[in-house]
C-alpha cells in the first residue's frame, strides 16, 4: 500500500478509478478537455480552495452597501414594562414553587397571585362603573336584556314586530307544509300551522308526501316531484317560496312553535339572512 501511495502522490494529476480487476486511469489533460467549463475538475488534485489567495489582477468583489440604519426604537410605555415585568415575575415564581415547592416558594408565589387577582378584581369594578355611565358601553343595554322586565318588553316588541314582517311577506309568498298523513308529528303539528295561517295572513300550501288526508287542510296537495327537488327526507318540514319568482328556502323541521315560525321567516327572508346562506335558495318552478 505504501508504494501505491507514492506512486499516486508522484504523479498526481492521474485519477484511478478501481472497477472489479481492472484499473482506469485518465490525466488532467484529459479532464480539462472533456469539460472546460469547468475548472474545478481540471485541477481536482489541488482539493477545495477555501484559503488560497486570489489570482493576481482580479479585483476583490466590493463589499455590499451598508444597510440603512433602522429607525431607533420607541420608547416603551412604562405600563406596558411594569405588566410584562410582573407576568414573568409571576410565571417565573409559579415554575420555582412548581419544581421545588417549600413553603418559602409556594407562599411567594401566593402572594403575589393574590396580588395580581385584586388588581384585576379592581379593573373590573372600575370597567363595571364605566360602563353604568356609558350606555353604549353597557353590555346590558345591548342586545336582548337580562333584567325580567326589560325581557318581557322586549320580547313583546320582538314579536310584534316578526308579525308584521310575516304578514307584509303573506301578500307575495306562501308557506310549503310538506307531510305524511301517517306521521304523527305531522298531525301535531297541522293546528300550529293553520293557526298561523289565520293569525298572520301567510297561506299554507300542504303537500302529502303519500297522498293521504291532513286535517285542517281539505285542500292539500298530492307531491308533483317537488319534494325530492328540494330533497325532503323527514317530515314535517316548512319552506317559504314567492310564487313570482320562484324562489324557495327551508324555514325548518320537525314540529315549531309559533314563535319559532315568527323568528325563522323573520331571519330568513330579510336580506342578511339571504346574503349569510345564499347557497340554501333554490329556484323552482312551484305547484
Amino acid at each position: 500500500m505504501s508504494l501505491f501511495f507514492r506512486f499516486a502522490r508522484a504523479l498526481p494529476g492521474i485519477l484511478f478509478v478501481l472497477h472489479g480487476d481492472v484499473c482506469f486511469a485518465q490525466g488532467v489533460a484529459d479532464d480539462a478537455l472533456r469539460d472546460e467549463r469547468a475548472p474545478y475538475w481540471a485541477d481536482r488534485w489541488r482539493g477545495w480552495h477555501f484559503y488560497e489567495e486570489p489570482p493576481a489582477g482580479e479585483e476583490p468583489p466590493e463589499p455590499p452597501p451598508p444597510d440603512v440604519a433602522a429607525p431607533p426604537a420607541a420608547p416603551q410605555i412604562p405600563e406596558l414594562a411594569e405588566f410584562e415585568h410582573l407576568k414573568k415575575t409571576l410565571e417565573d415564581t409559579r415554575n420555582i414553587a412548581i419544581m421545588r415547592p417549600t413553603e418559602e416558594n409556594v407562599r411567594r408565589y401566593m402572594e403575589l397571585e393574590a396580588g395580581v387577582v385584586a388588581r384585576a378584581s379592581y379593573f373590573a369594578d372600575v370597567a363595571r362603573r364605566v360602563a353604568w355611565a356609558t350606555p353604549a358601553l353597557d353590555p346590558t343595554l345591548q342586545g336582548r336584556p337580562v333584567n325580567a322586565k326589560a325581557l318581557e318588553v322586549f320580547e313583546r316588541r320582538q314579536l310584534d314586530e316578526r308579525a308584521a314582517s310575516v304578514a307584509a311577506l303573506g301578500r307575495d309568498h306562501v308557506l310549503f307544509f310538506f307531510y305524511r298523513s301517517d306521521c304523527p308529528y305531522c298531525h301535531a303539528f297541522a293546528p300550529t300551522l293553520v293557526s298561523f295561517q289565520s293569525r298572520h295572513g301567510i297561506q299554507v300550501v300542504a303537500v302529502s308526501l303519500d297522498g293521504g288526508p291532513m286535517p285542517g287542510f281539505p285542500e292539500a296537495r298530492p307531491d308533483n316531484g317537488i319534494a325530492a327537488a328540494l330533497e325532503v327526507e323527514q317530515v314535517p318540514a316548512v319552506f317559504l317560496a314567492n310564487p313570482f319568482s320562484r324562489k324557495i328556502m327551508p324555514i325548518g323541521f320537525g314540529v315549531l312553535s309559533e314563535s319559532q315560525l315568527l323568528e325563522r321567516i323573520a331571519i330568513v327572508s330579510s336580506p342578511q339572512g339571504e346574503a349569510m346562506l345564499p347557497g340554501l335558495i333554490q329556484h323552482l318552478a312551484l305547484p
